[in-house]
Order: C-alpha cells, then sequence, then structure tokens
C-alpha cells in the first residue's frame, strides 16, 4: 500500500471475544470463533471503513505474560510486533467475568507502551447490563460497553477510536482498484507452511512451532515486490476428517479450503523428506477441484538430499565387503545412488518423475524444490507465481482457437462411443481459470480421455503455464434444427 493506514490493535486475556469483535469491525468471518480458549495465535489483519475513514484492525492471541510454554510466548511476542505498529489500542475484558488480576496486569502492559488505549467491556449485550462496565473504570482508560456478538455500543467505540482518523475515500477507491495475485499456502500439517509464509514475506508473521497444528486462523500478509502485489495466505493444515478432533482443527479445515477460493494460485507444500502422501493427494485434488492454478512446492529439500546421501553412503557400507565380478558393473554401480545423491540437480529431476507419478491430475503444475528454513531457491518462487498468473488469465481469440482446431487431428483422440467425434467450433467462454466451450456433434459429455487428449493439444500450442483448464460442451446439431424448423415455419408463413 502506498500510504500506510491507522492500525487498531485488539488485545486481552483468552477467551474475552477478542476474534468475535474483529470480525465484527470488519464485517467478516476472517477470525475463527468458538468457546475454546486461545484460538487465535498469529496476529490477523482487516481492512475497516468508518464514516468514511479506513483503517485496519489487527486480532492478536490471547495473552498469557507469565507463561513460558512455546505456543503462549510465541503469541505474546506476535503481539508485541503488531502493538508497535498500533495507532490504537484496545484491550477487551469480559464484564461477566469482572477485572481479573489478568487484566490490570494487560493493562499496565498497555500504558508501558506509550501507546492510546481504551478498554471495551464485552459481553453486555442488553441496556440493563451496561452497569458492568463500571468496575473497570479502575482501569484508568475510557471504559466502552459493547457486545462484539449483538453489536451493542460498536458504533460508540469506532467513533472514539476513528474520531483523529482521516477522511480519505481516495485511499479505498485505490484499494479496490489495486489488483493483488492470492497466493494461498496448503498442504498437511508441519510441512512447513508458516515457514515459507515468513520466508515469502520478509517477516515473522506467522507462529512457527515444531507442534503439528500451530497455524489455526488463515494469515495473509500483503507483499510489495518489484511494484507487484502478491497477498500470501497461511492456511491451516488439512488432515482427514477422523484426524480432526477439537473444534477448532474442525474449523480450521474447513476455514482453510474456504480461503483456497478466493486464491489465484495455491502454493501445494510437500515434505521432500517423505515424498508425496495420500494426504497430500487429496489436498492436491481439493485445489485442482477448485479451479485454482497449483504450484507444487517440495519443502525441505535439504533434508531430503541429507537423507539421500545417507542412504547412497549406507549402499556402500553394505557393498563394500562384496567383489564385483565385472568392469562394467563396477562401473553402473558408481553412476548409482552415489552419484545421484552428489547431484542435487539429477535428484530434484528423478525426485520430479515420482512426485509425477503420485499427482497425475497435476500434470499441469509446475514442481519447485525449496527450504523454506534456509531459503533455498525461495526466491524462484516468484517467477512462477508471475508466470502462472499470467497464464490463468490469458484469453484466446475464438479466430485463433479456431485456426488452432483446424489443426488437430482429432481422430487422434481415443473415445469409447461409437460415433466419431467432430468439434465444429470452440470459442473462450472465460478465464481464472480458461474455460473453454466446444460445440460437437455428441449428445453426452466427451470422455475424460477425449477431453485430455485435446486439453494436451491445446497447452502443446497455447501457454496455460499452471493453470487448470475448463471444457463445456454444447451439442451444435440440434440448435442447427431448430433454427431450420424456424425457417421453413416462416417460409410457411410468408
Amino acid at each position: 500500500m502506498n500510504q500506510k493506514l491507522p492500525s487498531i490493535v485488539i488485545v486481552g486475556r483468552p477467551n474475552v471475544g477478542k476474534s468475535t469483535l474483529f470480525n465484527r469491525l470488519t464485517s467478516t468471518r476472517r477470525s475463527i470463533v468458538t468457546d475454546e480458549p486461545g484460538i487465535t495465535r498469529d496476529r490477523i489483519y482487516g481492512p475497516a471503513l468508518w464514516h468514511g475513514r479506513p483503517f485496519e484492525v489487527v486480532d492478536t492471541g490471547g495473552l498469557l505474560p507469565n507463561d513460558r510454554a512455546a505456543i503462549p510466548r510465541e503469541i505474546f511476542r506476535q503481539a508485541q510486533t503488531a502493538i508497535a505498529d498500533a495507532t490504537t489500542l484496545v484491550l477487551v475484558v469480559d464484564a461477566r467475568a469482572g477485572v481479573t488480576p489478568l487484566d490490570l496486569e494487560l493493562a499496565s502492559l498497555m500504558r508501558q507502551t506509550g501507546k492510546p488505549f481504551v478498554v471495551a467491556v464485552n459481553k453486555v449485550d442488553t441496556m440493563r447490563q451496561e452497569d458492568l462496565a463500571a468496575q473497570f473504570y479502575e482501569i484508568g482508560a475510557d471504559v466502552f460497553p459493547v457486545s462484539a456478538e449483538h453489536g451493542l455500543g460498536v458504533d460508540l467505540l469506532l467513533d472514539a477510536l476513528t474520531g483523529e482518523f482521516d477522511k480519505t475515500p481516495e485511499a479505498e477507491n485505490a484499494t479496490e482498484e489495486r489488483t493483488e495475485v492470492q497466493v494461498a499456502i496448503i498442504g498437511r500439517p508441519n510441512v512447513g507452511k508458516s515457514t515459507l509464509m515468513n520466508e515469502l514475506a520478509g517477516a515473522e508473521r506467522s507462529i512457527v512451532s515444531d507442534q503439528p497444528g500451530t497455524t489455526r486462523d488463515v494469515v495473509d500478509t500483503l507483499v510489495m515486490r518489484g511494484g507487484k502485489s502478491y497477498r500470501f495466505i497461511d492456511t491451516a493444515g488439512i488432515r482427514r476428517k477422523g484426524k480432526t478432533n477439537l473444534i477448532a482443527e474442525k474449523l480450521s479445515v474447513i476455514m482453510a479450503r474456504k480461503h483456497l477460493e478466493r486464491a489465484d494460485v495455491a502454493l501445494l507444500v510437500a515434505d521432500a523428506a517423505i515424498g508425496i502422501t495420500a494426504g497430500d493427494a487429496t489436498i492436491a485434488g481439493y485445489a485442482q477441484e477448485s479451479g485454482r492454478s497449483v504450484i507444487v512446492v517440495m519443502n525441505k529439500w535439504d533434508l531430503a538430499i541429507q537423507k539421500a546421501q545417507e542412504a547412497a553412503k549406507e549402499g556402500r557400507k553394505q557393498s563394500g565387503g562384496k567383489r564385483v565380478a565385472h568392469g562394467r558393473d563396477r562401473g553402473s554401480q558408481d553412476r548409482g545412488p552415489k552419484m545421484i545423491a552428489s547431484d542435487p540437480e539429477r535428484l530434484a529431476a528423478d525426485y520430479e518423475v515420482l512426485v509425477r507419478e503420485r499427482l497425475k491430475f497435476l500434470s499441469y503444475a509446475p514442481v519447485v524444490f525449496l527450504s523454506a528454513l534456509t531459503g533455498e531457491r525461495v526466491e524462484k518462487l516468484y517467477g512462477l507465481i508471475d508466470r502462472v498468473a499470467v497464464a490463468r488469465k490469458r484469453r484466446i481469440s475464438t479466430g485463433e482457437l479456431n485456426r488452432w482446431l483446424a489443426s488437430v487431428d482429432l481422430n487422434r483422440g481415443s473415445s469409447p462411443t461409437s460415433r466419431r467425434v467432430k468439434i465444429y467450433y470452440v470459442t473462450q467462454s472465460g478465464v481464472s481459470p480458461p474455460t473453454f466451450m466446444l460445440f460437437t456433434n455428441q449428445r453426452q459429455r466427451l470422455h475424460f480421455s477425449y477431453e485430455r487428449f485435446l486439453e494436451n493439444q491445446l497447452r502443446a500450442h497455447f501457454d496455460f503455464f499452471g493453470a487448470p483448464i475448463r471444457f463445456v460442451q454444447r451439442f451444435r446439431e440440434r440448435e442447427r434444427q431448430s433454427k431450420e424448423r424456424a425457417v421453413r415455419k416462416r417460409g410457411q408463413a410468408n
């Protein structure tokens, strides 16, 4: 963004309704809301507008300053980062629980930041409950009784928070006109999605932990690079339904699939040290069905190389005591695992064959090997994303498409039907993903093998790198017969 918007940061102890207030202020359902404490972990950003004044709202995780466990400590550090950039702070408290020692401790921390802050006394659901807010005046800040769930008192809170913000409708229009490449980062838990997000963003936007399922909310960040805008969306790890037990985990999977729908490009992250699993293939199927362009990211490539080298070393130990009968056999042995393990490029080429074997339905998707932890080859992703994003929106003229069609030997396509397939003409009906309308002599849909043949021919001629291709079929003879009947009727009438 050319102009940084004022930032309102929501803070508070766990389970006081911070995420509900965030969703209310941003008019979205970005943050997951349940009765389970500690759902929000990363800081969540969302744009908002009040009486012509644009600003951003930041939701933070429940703060436990004295908890030294890994996740609470990281949540507190994430909140501190957001507070450092804040214009105003909103300390959310629970009216029904009253003033707690932790509320007072957090209020003291807010004062130490030097940032202006107000107290939002949440869960005041009726006018009769407003007296519950009186006890919070001892904190020494302006107090606003609100109901984040029902919206009661939120307008007064916003008036106080945004009163000194500038009215800049131009910023709103610029936001609407700005084109961003939406990139969703998807994959199984603990494959390195958050690490990759942080590396791409050049900042610690997501909490990284060895504990699977650390990310629950969808975390997105805008990156400006080379005059282009990229919005990276870090989603929660998607696992099988039988493996999700907590409500928060189930909701995070639903949110991950929902936010996949808003993306242009999906980075399917897999663990190269393990290989493509059934879970990876299932998630790849979600991306393919949703019509997203896909880039397969084999993360932890440094570990995969290390494992290959260890396997080659172990193989040499086992074969060390054996005599090789022929020099020819010895030469072929030298070109085996030892040579492959010492040549990462050759190892990647052989590995890509295995990846494509497991993900046959993503034959159009590029595969990149990288290490998000070390940053190796991560920069290469930007070039792939640019190329995939352009190909996704490519439009081919009807004339050019039909000249291509005339050059294709349609009889080469295998079809189980006895009637020979005729395609009279083709036109592109949409982009994102590229969609083509075929006018044929077939009443039933073309067999998938014939569609795949057409897709391969189309890709060979036009650059639809990384983008799925959709076909819509129309039966032309029926339309022609109806037109002929209409002409005959008009002739008889005359």
